[in-house]
């Protein structure tokens, strides 16, 4: 048990738990309100993005050549790092939301949580863990002032605000999940 405790503390895992849990604390006081529309996917959507872009900042160690050269498999344990994480950040709206303000569906926030996870991951293995972050942050934005989708790569682009059970939506979150860690799995954060 003691790596494990080890391994959370050199991958921040105690401080981007406490950003995922206080930035969905932090929205759902801004939804109590009852200023947003019922049903409106932005602030569910802002709350895992921001706790996938928490989750992020463990997904590089403080050496990344220690990592590479360690003698234990990495592959596994990376792939179980960010499954962990889509866990995490999916749960925490649900908990969140069990306070009393209903937010989003369970499937809204499984495939949200997935994708941006993924997303998240994607970005490690491009840009290193400090600049994982950006990817999500990119993607939102774009959803958050891209004009409604009415045609096949706008539906793609905007897969975080569409409505659960969209093929579209559904297909990019899985395609952004898998690929995402597959390829931080194999390759890990980029140096």
């Amino acid at each position: 048990m003691r790596w494990l405790t080890l391994y959370a503390r050199s991958r921040q895992v105690p401080a981007s738990l406490a950003a995922v849990v206080i930035s969905a604390v932090a929205v759902w006081s801004l939804a109590r309100d009852g200023s947003g529309e019922p049903g409106d996917p932005r602030l569910p959507a802002l709350v895992l993005a921001t706790g996938a872009m928490a989750a992020s900042i463990g997904l590089s160690g403080q050496d990344l050549a220690l990592d590479r050269t360690a003698a234990i498999r990495w592959v596994p344990r990376r792939a179980a790092h960010v499954l962990l994480c889509g866990a995490v950040v999916g749960t925490v709206l649900p908990a969140v939301q069990s306070m009393g303000e209903d937010m989003a569906t369970t499937a809204f926030v499984v495939r949200d949580s997935a994708g941006l996870t993924g997303l998240v991951a994607l970005g490690a293995a491009f840009s290193g863990g400090r600049y994982a972050w950006t990817l999500p942050f990119a993607w939102l934005s774009f959803s958050f002032f891209a004009p409604p989708p009415t045609n096949a790569p706008m539906r793609v682009m905007s897969w975080m605000l569409l409505p659960p059970g969209t093929a579209a939506g559904t297909w990019t979150a899985l395609v952004l999940a898998v690929t995402g860690t597959a390829a931080y799995a194999v390759a890990g954060p980029r140096r």
